[in-house]
């Protein structure tokens, strides 16, 4: 399947912890918004459908992980959780989930220049992250990405797809998207398309149409 728009899917639930208990929440960190009546909802099944493309294996790296909303669904399908962001702090993060038992490996750093060696996730996953990187950057990033990936292994992304409304209504919640977000769902397909193959591209339907587009795609695997 090439793409398909989500509908009524069996995706796994999001699994919360209660607001307090996130660490390294700052002004500008939309968690607050998963908690919240109907945005609530779409933020939380943005995340829902990512995590519904993830195959599961040994190892899993979150880039951008924010503060860990992803990691007790990961720590289900994968027996090492590694995370990598600009500038959340690691510790007290992984101290969270370390006390729910939920074992991470956190770094600081750049899907630009990762800290890992060849061949070494089963999975990569990015949850809006890659609008934020300007459209030259959208391809180095996949080459990055294709590195750490081992042959096979499986790359899943999300990227909102812009609208005028949509832009109207996050400036009404103080956020002003054309400060955060340099490229579109076009700029980072046309990239992943260009170093990966694809498996399916699936769009998730609001009343504002199409607002969020989940990308899956594969590393081809080595021919000897």
């Amino acid at each position: 399947m090439n793409e398909s728009i989500a509908k009524k899917r069996n995706l796994p639930k999001l699994k919360l912890l209660p607001y307090s208990e996130y660490a390294g929440v700052d002004k500008d960190d939309p968690l607050r918004f998963y908690f919240w009546p109907i945005i609530g909802k779409l933020y939380r099944r943005r995340i829902e459908l990512c995590l519904a493309e993830c195959s599961g294996g040994k190892r899993v790296l979150e880039v951008g992980f924010g503060s860990g909303l992803t990691f007790p669904n990961l720590d289900e399908e994968y027996e090492e959780i590694h995370g990598l962001d600009l500038k959340a702090p690691v510790e007290e993060v992984g101290d969270v989930f370390k006390a729910k038992q939920i074992h991470t490996r956190l770094q600081n750093g750049s899907v630009l220049s990762m800290p890992y060696e060849d061949g070494f996730f089963d999975t990569v996953l990015l949850i809006s992250i890659l609008e934020h990187l300007k459209p030259s950057e959208q391809q180095p990033a996949f080459g990055e990405i294709s590195r750490v990936l081992k042959p096979g292994g499986q790359v899943v992304y999300g990227v909102p797809i812009e609208r005028g409304l949509m832009v109207l209504m996050f400036r009404l919640l103080g956020f002003n998207i054309r400060e955060h977000h340099f490229s579109t769902e076009k700029d980072v397909l046309a990239a992943a398309e260009s170093v990966f193959d694809k498996v399916r591209i699936v769009q998730m339907r609001s009343f504002l149409g199409a607002v969020y587009e989940v990308g899956h795609f594969v590393k081809a695997e080595s021919k000897i």
